[in-house]
């Protein structure tokens, strides 16, 4: 732990925790200060001005990444019939009903995103004790909810990440890996940064975007000047 806590304290020491990092020299100074032995994700996270107790300032969707986020997602769809066979096609990873069902109930959760058609909803209900928590819970909003299995299945492999805004008003979501060129990460970021903009609730009042800060894993958190966002 000692070691971890100089390589650490050594990659702070190249960041100015006064100042506020342009998203060019934010993801370069992320990639710099990243000391893990494994690619390390690269990650956003906003401050926002909203009250997430209000049911029209409970920010939530779903975005595709231009570049992927540089993991490869297992993907479990709940379908039967038609739909099943599709979700099959497309390429998930995992396809049932009841029996996936009980398989999770069991502890099993060697999946990362779960899709359902509409009709398999009262069956998947079941496992929002146990799926809730853990952020894996189909939804409308980000998409995996629906009868396009092909189309929620390519979007995910192809990098889709969700968002939604906790109760303190934080939202995170990855951008990627240390190891991606850097336009990659800041293409990625500009995705992320472009849709945060667009679902800003009307009802929202002051600032809207507080403070945005870029990290690695375990790397230092970097702020990005929020004065170049409109």
């Amino acid at each position: 732990m000692a070691k971890k806590g100089k390589q650490y304290l050594a990659a702070l020491e190249k960041v100015d925790a006064e100042k506020l990092y342009s998203v060019e020299e934010a993801v370069a100074l992320v990639q710099e200060t990243s000391f893990a032995k494994f690619d390390e994700t690269v990650e956003v996270a906003y401050r926002l001005g909203v009250d997430p107790k209000k049911a029209d300032q409970q920010i939530r969707g779903a975005v595709v990444l231009p570049n992927g986020t540089g993991k490869t997602q297992k993907v479990l769809v709940f379908a039967k019939g038609e739909k099943a066979k599709e979700a099959e096609a497309a390429g998930a990873d995992y396809v049932g009903e009841a029996e996936l069902v009980q398989k999770i109930n069991g502890g099993w959760f060697d999946f990362d995103v779960v899709v359902a058609t509409p009709d398999m909803m009262a069956e998947v209900g079941r496992l929002g004790r146990v799926l809730g928590p853990k952020g894996l819970m189909p939804n409308p909003k980000t998409g995996t909810v629906t009868m396009d299995v092909t189309k929620a299945i390519n979007e995910i492999k192809a990098g889709k990440v969700t968002y939604r805004v906790d109760k303190a008003g934080n939202v995170h979501a990855p951008i990627g890996k240390v190891s991606f060129d850097a336009t990659k990460l800041i293409e990625n970021f500009n995705t992320i940064n472009d849709t945060m903009l667009k679902v800003k609730p009307s009802t929202a009042k002051g600032q809207y975007i507080k403070n945005v800060s870029i990290t690695s894993t375990f790397g230092p958190g970097i702020k990005v000047d929020v004065n170049t966002f409109a």
